[in-house]
């Protein structure tokens, strides 16, 4: 019998109507169907609750509340999903192709606690390419996770016994909350399995839009925080990931 898990995806909005009928519409065009949706609106002023009234045959738990951000969002969807699996998209991500979830669970089983596949970065018309990560697939190593988040989570699907043993995500963390949780758990990591299927389309904007420099200082705060190097290796890498942020950039090379 086909590896068919229950898979809780996890959707973040506020104030995105637009978006979330997309990301919506994405995962009604999926061929698997072990799926349950979860809405978390931090508390939406216009048509946003609309939206998920008319969706309420595919999504099985909303919340609409205020919230302190992405990480506690996404915290109140971690505690209401019944998932084997828990997946986190932004409103306005997108699955590449109904058959993106099927494809990465054929021929596994539950043995891996992380499964990834690649994403799609795009501009915010939610259709033209800007990069694909990661670009080669390659058995997953945790050192790749020193220089950057090389588990893209709109890619990654998180075996809930990961969040048991390293608790939820850490309020604190604005912009890198799914990196900070991988990086908790780099001295013990757990099986993971990279693929090469596209998974979703990740939408340009959102919070870290334009804050390149705070997240850079967020990245190397978390990485010291967890001593995942010494700390002259973590501020060489600090500084040859700003380098080649600022040159790719000023050269109009896709990052």
């Amino acid at each position: 019998m086909a590896f068919q898990p229950l898979v809780s995806i996890i959707i973040a909005v506020k104030n995105a109507p637009k978006l979330l009928a997309e990301t919506l519409q994405s995962i009604r065009l999926q061929h698997y169907h072990a799926l349950e949706v979860i809405v978390i609106d931090g508390g939406s002023t216009d048509g946003t609750i609309d939206v998920i009234h008319a969706n309420t045959d595919l999504i099985k738990f909303f919340v609409s509340e205020p919230d302190d951000g992405i990480s506690d969002a996404f915290n109140k969807g971690v505690k209401l999903a019944t998932g084997e699996y828990i997946n986190f998209q932004g409103a306005g991500d997108l699955f590449y192709s109904p058959n993106s979830i099927a494809q990465l669970f054929a021929g596994l089983d539950n043995s891996y606690e992380l499964i990834c596949g690649k994403v799609m970065r795009v501009e915010e018309d939610g259709q033209t390419p800007i990069w694909i990560a990661p670009k080669k697939i390659k058995p997953f190593k945790a050192s790749s996770l020193l220089f950057k988040m090389s588990l893209p989570h709109q890619g990654l699907f998180t075996h809930r016994q990961f969040f048991e043993k390293n608790g939820l995500f850490d309020t604190n963390v604005r912009f890198a909350m799914d990196y900070e949780i991988l990086l908790r758990a780099y001295h013990h990591f757990p099986k993971t399995i990279l693929k090469d299927v596209l998974i979703s389309k990740w939408r340009a904007g959102g919070v870290g839009a334009n804050r390149i420099t705070e997240i850079f200082e967020e990245y190397h705060r978390i990485k010291t925080k967890h001593q995942v190097a010494s700390s002259f290796v973590l501020t060489a890498i600090d500084k040859f990931s700003r380098a080649k942020y600022y040159f790719k950039t000023k050269c109009g090379l896709a990052y």
